[in-house]
C-alpha cells in the first residue's frame, strides 16, 4: 500500500486538504507582489537634468516637448524613460541637449510616480544598467535560493522551512524599504529572492504531498490562480501608492501575519514516513481522516504502518545528470527540454518586468497581464488531453509571433502593441504550465527528478537574463522583442523533435527511450506520473 493509497483511504481532497491550501495560496498573493513590484518601483520617468537650467533663469522659450528619444542614441541632458507616453511643456535652451555627462543631477516628472529607486539614486544614463543588473541579481537570489532551500526542506522538513523562508521575507523585505543606498537596497532584495524560492517551492510541494493523484493538477491551477490574483492587485496598490518606499512596505509588513502558520500548518505526513518518523505521520494521517470525515479503524492502522511511500528508489539513485546527455536520443529530447524550459521563463518574464515599454497606461497594463494568466493556465487543462506536444509548439508559436508582430507597430499604435503582447503573455505563460507536465512525460523514470531538476535550473537562468535582455535597447530599441519573438518560433520549431507523450505509457529506462520512447514494461495508469511528479509546479515561474 503505498501514500497514494493512503491519501485515498482518508480522503485524497476533502476538508483537511482544502484547508490546507487556503493556507498554501494567500502567500502566493505576496510573493507575486514580491516579483513583479520592481515594474513600478524600478520605473524610469521622463527627466531632464539640472544644469540644463540657467540659474534663477524663468525665461527661454517654452516649447511642447514629449520625452522620446531612440534607446540607440547618446545619452544626453534632456532625456526620457519607458513612460515616452506622456507629454510635458518644458523650457528648452541652447544646452538642454547636450551629449555631455549631467553634473547638476536629474530632474524627474511626478506625473505618475512620486519616487522610484531611480529617481532616488539617479539610475539613468550611465547608471541605467544597474537597473537591469539589480533585477538579474534579484532573479539569481531564486536560484541560489532553490538549490539552498531545496537541500534543507529534505533534511528539515517543508513546512519549517515554509515558516523561516515567511519569516524572513517579511524581515528583509521591510528592510528593503528603509534601503540608504543602492546596493543595500539590491542585497536585501537578493535575500527576499531566495526566500520566494523557499516558500513558493515547498508550499506547493506540501500541498501535493497531502493531496491524492486525481486532484493533484487541479490544486496545483489553483495556486497559479492566486499568484495572477496577485498581479491583478498589484496594480491597485501601485496605483494607489506612487512612492516606492511605502509601496515596498505596504507587500512586506503584512508578511508577519503569517506568523500564525506555526499553529495551522501542518508537516508533510509523506515526508514524516520517508524519515521515518512514523509515528508522528500516524498522529497526522489520522487527524486528517477525522477531519474529511473518514475516520481510521485499526486495520487502516496497520496498512499505514507497512506503506511504502517511495517506489525502486534504489534504482533511481544509480543515475545522475550525466545520464541526460550520454545517448543519442536521450541527448536530444533533454537539450530541446532544457531550452524550452528556458526561453519559457525568459519571455515570461521579459514581458512582465517590462511592460512600460508597450506605450499604454502602466498601471492597466499591469492589471491586463495579470487577468491574462488565469484563462491561459486553464485552458491547458484542455488541450493537454489532446496532444502535449501540438499544445506545447502552438502556444509557443503563438507567444513568439505576437512578440514579433509588436516590432511593426508604430509607437502611437500602444492599444495595437499592448493587445499583441497581451497575446505573447498568454501564449507564454499557457506554454510555461506545459512545459513541466510534457517534460515529465518524456525524461524516463529511472532519471525523471534529474531532468526536471535541470530544467527548473534552465528555467532560472532565463529569469536571470530576463532583465539584461532589455540593455539591447542600446542597440535597436526593437532589439528585445525580436528576441522574445525568435526565442519561442525556434522553441516550436525544436518542439517538432519531441516525441507525443499523451495517452502513451511512460518510458521507464533510457533504453526506452532510445528504442521507441515509450516504455516496454508493463502499462501504468496516468496517475502514476503524479505520484512522481506533480503536475503543476509554480516554482518554474522563479
Amino acid at each position: 500500500m503505498n501514500f497514494d493509497e493512503v491519501l485515498d483511504r482518508i480522503g485524497g481532497f476533502g476538508r483537511f486538504q482544502k484547508t490546507l491550501y487556503v493556507w498554501i495560496c494567500m502567500p502566493q498573493i505576496f510573493l507575486a507582489f514580491h516579483m513583479l513590484v520592481s515594474v513600478f518601483t524600478g520605473a524610469v520617468p521622463p527627466h531632464l537634468c539640472r544644469s540644463a537650467w540657467p540659474a534663477g533663469d524663468s525665461g527661454g522659450p517654452r516649447l511642447g516637448f514629449n520625452f522620446s528619444i531612440a534607446p540607440g542614441e547618446s545619452c544626453t541632458s534632456l532625456q526620457d524613460g519607458p513612460l515616452s507616453h506622456l507629454n510635458h511643456s518644458l523650457p528648452i535652451t541652447e544646452h538642454s541637449s547636450t551629449s555631455n555627462g549631467c553634473t547638476g543631477g536629474w530632474e524627474f516628472s511626478k506625473e505618475v510616480f512620486l519616487s522610484t529607486v531611480v529617481t532616488e539614486w539617479d539610475l539613468v544614463c550611465e547608471n541605467a544598467t544597474l537597473n537591469n543588473i539589480g533585477s538579474s541579481i534579484y532573479m539569481f537570489g531564486l536560484l541560489v535560493g532553490a538549490v539552498l532551500f531545496g537541500a534543507l526542506a529534505d533534511k528539515y522538513g517543508r513546512r519549517m522551512i515554509i515558516l523561516i523562508g515567511l519569516a524572513v521575507q517579511a524581515i528583509f523585505g521591510v528592510g528593503v524599504a528603509f534601503s540608504p543606498n543602492f546596493y543595500i537596497y539590491v542585497l536585501l532584495r537578493f535575500v527576499v529572492g531566495m526566500t520566494i524560492s523557499a516558500v513558493i517551492m515547498n508550499a506547493f510541494v506540501l500541498g501535493t504531498e497531502w493531496t491524492g493523484p486525481k486532484k493533484r493538477m487541479l490544486a496545483g491551477v489553483i495556486t497559479d490562480y492566486f499568484f495572477g490574483f496577485g498581479y491583478i492587485l498589484l496594480a491597485g496598490l501601485a496605483y494607489l501608492i506612487r512612492d516606492w518606499r511605502k509601496l515596498q512596505l505596504a507587500i512586506s509588513a503584512p508578511g508577519f501575519l503569517f506568523l500564525f502558520y506555526i499553529w495551522v500548518l501542518p508537516k508533510s505526513a509523506r515526508w514524516l514516513m520517508a524519515n521515518k518518523k512514523h509515528e508522528e505521520a500516524l498522529d497526522l494521517i489520522r487527524k486528517a481522516a477525522l477531519i474529511n470525515g473518514k475516520p481510521l479503524v485499526d486495520d487502516d492502522i496497520e496498512l499505514c504502518q507497512s506503506s511504502k511511500i517511495s517506489e525502486n528508489l534504489q534504482d533511481l539513485r544509480k543515475y545522475t545528470v550525466i545520464d541526460l546527455v550520454r545517448t543519442p536520443r536521450m541527448r536530444r529530447q533533454s537539450l530541446i527540454l532544457f531550452y524550452l524550459w528556458f526561453v519559457n521563463v525568459l519571455v515570461y518574464y521579459g514581458l512582465s518586468l517590462n511592460i512600460s515599454d508597450f506605450g499604454m497606461n502602466i498601471y492597466l497594463t499591469q492589471m491586463i497581464f495579470g487577468l491574462v494568466e488565469m484563462p491561459a493556465r486553464t485552458i491547458t487543462l484542455f488541450t493537454l488531453n489532446r496532444s502535449r506536444r501540438i499544445s506545447q509548439l502552438a502556444f509557443l508559436a503563438v507567444g513568439g509571433l505576437a512578440c514579433l508582430l509588436t516590432i511593426f507597430i508604430p509607437d502611437d499604435q500602444s492599444i495595437v502593441r499592448t493587445v499583441l503582447a497581451m497575446v505573447g503573455k498568454f501564449g507564454i505563460t499557457a506554454s510555461l504550465s506545459i512545459v513541466y507536465i510534457y517534460s515529465a512525460e518524456v525524461f524516463p523514470t529511472v532519471i525523471r527528478q534529474n531532468g526536471i531538476g535541470m530544467g527548473s535550473m534552465c528555467a532560472r537562468a532565463g529569469g536571470v537574463i530576463a532583465p539584461i535582455i532589455y540593455l539591447l535597447r542600446n542597440i535597436s530599441r526593437h532589439a528585445p522583442m525580436v528576441v522574445f519573438g525568435l526565442c519561442p518560433l525556434i522553441g516550436a520549431a525544436l518542439t517538432m523533435f519531441l516525441p507525443e507523450t499523451a495517452h502513451k505509457p511512460l518510458p521507464d529506462t533510457i533504453e526506452d527511450v532510445e528504442r521507441t520512447g515509450v516504455s516496454t514494461t508493463a502499462e501504468k495508469s496516468q496517475h502514476a506520473l503524479y505520484e512522481k511528479c506533480p503536475k503543476q509546479n509554480p516554482d518554474v515561474i522563479l
